[in-house]
């Protein structure tokens, strides 16, 4: 097994306020599909990444509770971080050194309240 996760879902309220969100966030486009009765924008995770997208729908319900999700910061995470307040989020932690081997996470809020991290080596 290559990873221990291999699709994650968000919750939103709004999906095209949330789609708007991560696509200005993570500086790429959030394609939207309906999907089994769901209204889901797909975040791109690369060739071999881990999958996963925004989603309306019954029983999706955004929270700051519950799973902390991370995010691929990509090379320094104070790109994306920098970009969460501008697009509707919040910063909850900022840019923190875990370790030098491990290296650095923030915390922050979406637009729909959902709380999520940003993880990357720089």
């Amino acid at each position: 097994m290559a990873n221990a996760i291999n699709w994650f879902e968000i919750p939103a309220n709004n999906l095209q306020r949330a789609c708007d969100f991560y696509g200005k966030v993570l500086s790429q486009d959030v394609h939207t599909q309906e999907i089994m009765g769901l209204q889901m924008g797909f975040l791109h995770n690369g060739q071999d990444g881990v999958g996963g997208a925004v989603v309306q729908g019954d029983g999706y319900v955004p929270s700051g509770e519950g799973a902390l999700i991370y995010l691929n910061g990509g090379t320094d995470l104070s790109d994306p971080l920098n970009r969460v307040e501008a697009a509707g989020g919040k910063v909850l932690v900022p840019k923190t050194k875990i370790s030098d081997e491990i290296g650095y996470m923030a915390v922050f809020t979406d637009s729909e309240g959902n709380k999520l991290a940003f993880h990357s080596p720089s």
